[in-house]
């Protein structure tokens, strides 16, 4: 049979790499905004320097000099970026090809732009801007997992109906988690566990900011060089985050929480298989730590990771000829990638939402769980619940069902909220404990979103 061969040109357009470079050849960049400066958005910038066909657009910071010295920090070229006082002037920036520098993402949401990123790693603005930026007819990328987990899946419906792409973060682990399972289940095999690994013990539920440092082993000069931010780092420590990012996972694959909450067991990255053969299509983290402290052989302290297994005895078979660890029957296999690089590879976002029309990872199954939250210690009434990684409360996973009628407060709603009664040590935060801010532009869009997908909740 005769067949033409296609045109050099149109076969590199395969990738996105060369994809990439079509776009920078034409004089059509992709255009970028980024809302948040912090560690996360500083990451984003020092690679999108070095991307082609990417334009920078916008970079918006509460803090302009905070966005100047993360720029600087990347090898930015201090007269590239411009203060814009408003849109126009915002514009105008875009237009001669350097970037306009703003202290509201709103001017960033409005712009000339393709994509807005939105990297403050707050519920309250990442809801606004990203709400904002659909409704201007902008893809996003939100980085803000804690606004992902806690109104993403109306979001996603929301960019749907507008024509626009709602997607996660590519590097960041939910997403290549994600991806993980879609490889698996587009090649047909079963998938039964996936997540990623991270550092825990059960006394971090303790945890606090004045302690997460000294868990970590930080020395007093490193934390003085700055750059450390308390409440983060205790979040990672404590299991919340871990929570946050296992809910992303769950509404984005419809995989299920494991009946318990996450287990944190203490597994080498070749015992996957065995630990998780039978299970019946899980998220869940596994520690790199065992319950004496000492680090776990073949740890998967900054990996991702997918067990599967087919149906067909051959194709089981194969998965030993070619390598790949199994249980000891061999019915079950494991994949991970035991590292990733957060902002350094949302250039994959960014090219495929572009050129591809595709997510990397979005809650296209609704909320299928929720993080609730329990307190560290007892807490009086009248107290403040400080969010995530704080004095307070830590976060766990409840599935949507459970946490529907038992009524407990996602951790995202939770943040600021006073206690209405005196609660005991682990106690799960309920509706009736606290009081809600309910001017609040995320908690009006929670409640959206909980009409939205259980049409029984009054308005």
């Amino acid at each position: 049979m005769h067949t033409t061969a296609r045109p050099a040109d149109e076969v590199a357009a395969m990738n996105l790499a060369s994809l990439l470079a079509r776009r920078e050849a034409e004089g059509t960049p992709i255009r970028v905004a980024i809302i948040g400066a912090g560690k996360f958005g500083t990451m984003i910038l020092s690679q999108l320097r070095l991307m082609r066909g990417v334009q920078l657009a916008v970079l918006a910071d509460l803090d302009v000099q905070r966005a100047r010295d993360a720029v600087a920090r990347c090898g930015w070229a201090a007269e590239r970026f411009v203060l814009a006082a408003d849109l126009g002037a915002a514009n105008d920036c875009i237009r001669e090809g350097k970037t306009a520098l703003v202290d509201d993402g709103t001017l960033a949401v409005h712009a000339e732009v393709d994509i807005v990123i939105e990297a403050t790693g707050h519920e309250e603005a990442g809801a606004r801007h990203a709400f904002a930026a659909i409704d201007a007819g902008r893809h996003v990328i939100m980085v803000t997992v804690e606004a992902d987990v806690l109104i993403g899946p109306y979001l996603h419906e929301l960019a749907r109906r507008r024509g626009v792409i709602y997607s996660m973060a590519y590097g960041d682990q939910p997403a290549i988690i994600c991806e993980l399972v879609d490889w698996a289940r587009a090649c047909g095999f079963d998938v039964v566990a996936a997540g990623k690994g991270t550092k825990y013990l059960p006394a971090y539920r303790r945890s606090t900011p004045q302690t997460a440092f000294g868990y970590y082993g930080f020395t007093p000069e490193q934390i003085a060089s700055g750059g450390f931010n308390a409440k983060m780092f205790n979040s990672f420590l404590d299991g919340t985050k871990s929570a946050i990012e296992m809910v992303a996972v769950a509404n984005a694959t419809g995989l299920a929480m494991p009946e318990n909450g996450l287990s944190f067991a203490p597994i080498a990255a070749d015992k996957l298989a065995t630990q998780y053969a039978g299970a019946k299509g899980i998220a869940d983290v596994v520690s790199c730590m065992d319950p004496d402290g000492h680090f776990v052989e073949n740890h998967l302290r900054w990996g991702v990771y997918v067990v599967f297994t087919s149906e067909e005895p051959y194709s089981r078979r194969c998965f030993e000829e070619y390598g790949l660890t199994t249980d000891p029957s061999g019915t079950y296999a494991a994949l991970w990638r035991p590292y990733h690089l957060i902002g350094l590879e949302v250039g994959i976002s960014i090219a495929s939402i572009a050129l591809r029309g595709e997510a990397t990872g979005a809650p296209i199954y609704g909320p299928q769980a929720e993080v609730v939250c329990a307190t560290r210690a007892p807490m009086r009434a009248g107290e403040t619940i400080d969010g995530e990684g704080g004095y307070a409360v830590y976060g766990t996973v409840a599935s949507a069902s459970e946490a529907r009628s038992r009524r407990l407060v996602p951790m995202g709603l939770a943040h600021g909220c006073k206690l209405t009664r005196d609660v005991p040590i682990d106690h799960p935060i309920g509706e009736d404990d606290v009081a809600f801010d309910e001017d609040a532009f995320v908690w009006k869009l929670r409640r959206e979103q909980d009409r939205f997908f259980s049409p029984a909740v009054p308005a």
